[in-house]
């Protein structure tokens, strides 16, 4: 048994592959986006049989798991919180189905809001599909838990999610490693009628998805991950009691330390949750502290919302712990009425360090791209907004370009358009990338297209998926011009551009031009991305050499 120091991300690939994976697929998104990299550069250096890609999105993602899931091999999917929003069809019809081959869902969620939109506790959606959930507390569960959740999801042929948050997903600690499992051989599933969900089919799976909610509680109740400690205080008198997941127990440690002799104690890693175990804690302690890192997802269900006033229960439906970002040291420290530590203060510090938003990286294409819409939108349509999208093009948000006055979700940004033109203001303006335009970006364009609507939409191409860190594209270069025009929109109002300073006056003329059009015009601002100009000159030259899925393995 070999020791490394990993990620948390990075653990739950090796897992994986040690589990015996035939094949990962993944759409990028922080903190997510460093296991299926892991995945992929793990089986190429040692020449693993391990098939896989970046998918377009996390529904194709999911989707394709699934696949390799009904023919009997072992697969592993992962997503950012907000990514399973777009899995959420699959993810919650495959929970019906059911699995064949292992399949494990790993979402990373973003408490904090990092970089994400949200802070969606993705426990929500193992609850609403009935499935089960591992949440590990630290790196060597990452590894473990990943393993574990393959073995159960062929045991009882359900989908289990893993659930990591941003800390545990990018910190490091060291993981002992256990001897390889061998993949599965390939072999359909006997009764293929399990994954045709036509309502009779459906009504005969779901009642077996129900039938295996008791195996999972009972599972639950038995896991020593759900580990309940109930000590005896003086002269018989109850002690107060803690309810603790995930990661939390590391923040729940630091804070408390040897004072955690003084609470009876009720780790979770394992849901459904064990309500036996529950019903114990309740029973032998005076008040319950329900400390999670997220929504207050076992509060909700311990409290019943309040309602329930049998003991006092605090946590953040009470306000006792912070209800929005991560938890801390002090945060805990405070909830349970231990002194907190002042910080340090130095006397003319926050006159020196002043908050740095993050920016566009200098000579970035999407810098000249807002430059040269600013400027012709104060000439021609001063107040015009246009609505943006996700990725580095975002932060043309910010100041000095504020070129973006919208940001929902990934593909909102045209389907907005057409929102603002049908509620009455004649013209819309909305920028997109290529990656994004690929992710969820062409359904929408297909609607404006049907009706030839008046909006203008920039696909600002910049070769890559720059923002998580250098991920090939579906589609670039001419790529995406044909399929603008095969969504509909004619040639003639496809134009091409080139965001630079001395193409400037071109860009702005073809700006011009299509802002004097009535009807869908798309403008593809063209230039490849400076910070990956290597990345991306090797994946093109390699997708001119290959045109098969690719394939982890060398």
């Amino acid at each position: 048994m070999s020791e490394v120091i990993f990620l948390g991300c990075e653990a739950v690939a090796r897992g994986a592959l040690d589990a015996g994976i035939s094949a990962a697929f993944a759409y990028p998104g922080t903190p997510s986006t460093e296991i299926y990299q892991t995945v992929e550069d793990h089986a190429k250096k040692h020449h693993m049989d391990v098939r896989g890609m970046w998918s377009t999105n996390e529904k194709v993602a999911l989707e394709s798991a699934v696949g390799v899931s009904y023919a009997g091999r072992r697969c592993l999917v992962s997503m950012k919180h907000v990514g399973l929003n777009v899995a959420a069809d699959p993810f919650m019809n495959v929970a019906v189905s059911g699995a064949h081959g292992g399949l494990v869902v790993v979402v990373a969620d973003d408490p904090g809001m990092h970089s994400s939109q949200n802070e969606q506790d993705s426990r929500y959606f193992a609850d609403f599909a009935m499935v089960p959930c591992l949440e590990p507390a630290d790196q060597q569960q990452c590894y473990d838990f990943t393993r574990e959740a393959f073995e159960l999801s062929e045991a009882l042929q359900v989908p289990v999610l893993l659930r990591l948050v941003t800390r545990l997903a990018h910190s490091r600690s060291s993981v002992k490693l256990a001897e390889a499992r061998a993949q599965n051989t390939a072999n359909f599933v006997a009764d293929p009628t399990r994954f045709i969900l036509l309502p009779t089919n459906a009504r005969r799976a779901y009642g077996q998805l129900i039938d295996k909610q008791k195996t999972l509680q009972d599972y639950s109740e038995a896991h020593a991950v759900n580990t309940l400690t109930l000590r005896q205080g003086k002269n018989q008198e109850q002690r107060p009691g803690i309810l603790v997941s995930g990661l939390a127990w590391n923040y729940l440690q630091e804070a408390l330390g040897d004072k955690l002799q003084d609470y009876n104690l009720l780790r979770i890693g394992f849901y459904p949750l064990p309500v036996k175990k529950i019903r114990q804690l309740l029973d032998a302690s005076s008040t319950i502290f329900i400390v999670e890192e997220g929504y207050p997802f076992i509060e909700r269900y311990v409290s019943a919302l309040g309602l329930m006033t049998e003991r006092p229960i605090r946590g953040k439906l009470t306000g006792d712990l912070p209800r929005m970002g991560e938890l801390s040291q002090d945060a805990i420290k405070q909830c349970f009425g231990l002194p907190v530590t002042p910080s340090l203060q130095i006397a003319g510090l926050a006159g020196v360090l002043v908050g740095r938003p993050p920016s566009l990286c200098d000579k970035c294409p999407h810098t000249d791209s807002y430059l040269a819409i600013n400027e012709v939108i104060a000439e021609v349509n001063p107040g015009a907004r246009v609505m943006g999208d996700i990725g580095c093009y975002t932060l043309g948000a910010v100041g000095p370009l504020q070129g973006i006055h919208s940001c929902l979700c990934m593909g909102a940004s045209i389907g907005m358009a057409l929102g603002v033109v049908h509620a009455g203001m004649g013209q819309a303006l909305c920028v997109i990338g290529d990656g994004t335009f690929t992710h969820s970006g062409m359904a929408p364009l297909l609607d404006a297209a049907r009706d030839n609507t008046n909006i203008k939409v920039f696909i600002l191409d910049n070769s890559i998926i720059a923002m998580t860190g250098g991920q090939p594209t579906a589609a670039t270069d001419e790529d995406v011009v044909n399929l603008v025009a095969g969504l509909g929109v004619p040639r003639e109002h496809i134009r091409i551009v080139v965001p630079s300073p001395h193409k400037k006056h071109h860009t702005q003329d073809t700006i011009r031009e299509e802002l004097a059009y009535t009807g869908l015009s798309v403008i593809i601002a063209r230039r490849a991305c400076v910070t990956y100009a290597k990345e991306i000159k090797e994946i093109k030259e390699t997708r001119e050499h290959k045109h098969h899925i690719p394939v982890v393995a060398a």
